[in-house]
């Protein structure tokens, strides 16, 4: 969160101030601006210290506080974080099996997830033909029912093979 200026805090000569009321009260002093708050037993806030002048509001300080962290919390409420789902399978994998695991795939790409899908190799499997292990990996996805595309093209690494896939816009 920024750190407000209030009152004495304030460095700029003059200020676009707004009333408490939301009125314009025009560009005046900065002296005269914290009497006029004082006035009204509230405080002086610079809203917007990048402005030409500077835009201060006269209002309470907590209330002030208050609607900035609502604000923040409803912002934070709409951001959707989109998350990378992994997934294993091995090349001897079943095709009812590969059904299963593509459905729960299909699940996280309608949710907006990531989803990274391993072809967990051990022993001599690592070092078979790349073709072939990646005919394995679209195996599971001739499966997915959700329209997807794949963000990195298959990669070696050291458990396998892997591809990272997320749905379509």
């Amino acid at each position: 969160m920024i750190k407000a200026r209030i009152n004495h805090q304030i460095r700029a000569s003059e200020l676009r101030v707004i009333g408490p009321e939301g009125e314009n009260l025009g560009v005046i002093t900065l002296s005269e601006a914290i009497k006029k708050a004082s006035d009204l037993g509230l405080d002086l806030i610079e809203i917007s210290p990048n402005a030409n002048p500077p835009i201060g509001k006269i209002m309470d300080f907590g209330k002030y506080q208050y609607d900035e962290k609502k604000k923040e919390k409803e912002a934070k409420s709409h951001a959707h974080t989109v998350e990378v789902k992994t997934i294993q399978i091995k090349i001897g994998t079943g095709e009812h099996d590969l059904g299963l695991k593509a459905k729960k795939i299909s699940e996280w790409l309608k949710e907006g997830n990531r989803v990274k899908i391993e072809l967990f190799l051990m022993g001599r499997a690592k070092y078979l033909d790349k073709k072939f292990l990646e005919e394995r990996l679209e195996r599971v996805l001739k499966f997915v029912t959700e329209e997807y595309k794949m963000t990195e093209a298959p990669q070696k690494g050291l458990k396998g093979l892997s591809v990272m896939i997320e749905k379509k816009k």
